[in-house]
């Protein structure tokens, strides 16, 4: 495996249980080296044994200039990106040592099928949280919850998307 694809599915090791605080760790170090996260000023971090993507209001992540409101894209993006992190985390935490190989595999092809985005607040905050919940993990993909708050913790968008893998 080469060292790209082995730091985008979280530099695991072969052969031992993988820590799950160092699967979030490492799947969010692999995130965060993303260029596009780190132009859009978008983060995943740790916060309570579970990974979250974080960003700050900028005026380039602004799609509606008259109101000042954060462009659907933006938001579409990071939950996409938030659902993608959390279904591969659940895939090592499921994994034991033996269907490690097997699972850093499904983590370094799992994509996006198919995404439904419901904006339900204007995009307005200082900062916004994403989290993402598991409905169902199966053999060949998942399907996850995502949803966004801003910095008052008022839900912005919420989606729903499943994950091939």
């Amino acid at each position: 495996m080469n060292d790209v694809k082995r730091n985008w599915t979280g530099n695991i090791q072969l052969g031992v249980k993988a820590d799950h605080d160092v699967v979030l760790k490492q799947l969010c170090k692999a995130f965060n080296a993303c260029p596009f996260f780190r132009y859009s000023g978008m983060v995943m971090r740790v916060v309570d044994d579970q990974i979250e993507g974080y960003f700050e209001m900028q005026p380039e992540l602004i799609g509606n200039v008259a109101f000042q409101i954060l462009h659907g894209g933006v938001a579409a993006t990071m939950l996409d990106s938030i659902g993608g992190v959390v279904a591969m985390e659940q895939l090592y935490r499921r994994s034991s040592p033996e269907d490690l190989p097997d699972t850093i595999k499904k983590v370094s092809r799992l994509a996006t099928v198919d995404m439904r985005v419901d904006y339900l607040s204007p995009g307005r905050g200082k900062y916004f949280i994403a989290r993402a919940e598991t409905l169902r993990l199966g053999r060949k993909g998942c399907t996850m919850r995502m949803t966004m708050v801003n910095d008052e913790e008022k839900p912005i968008a919420t989606a729903i998307a499943s994950y091939a893998f």
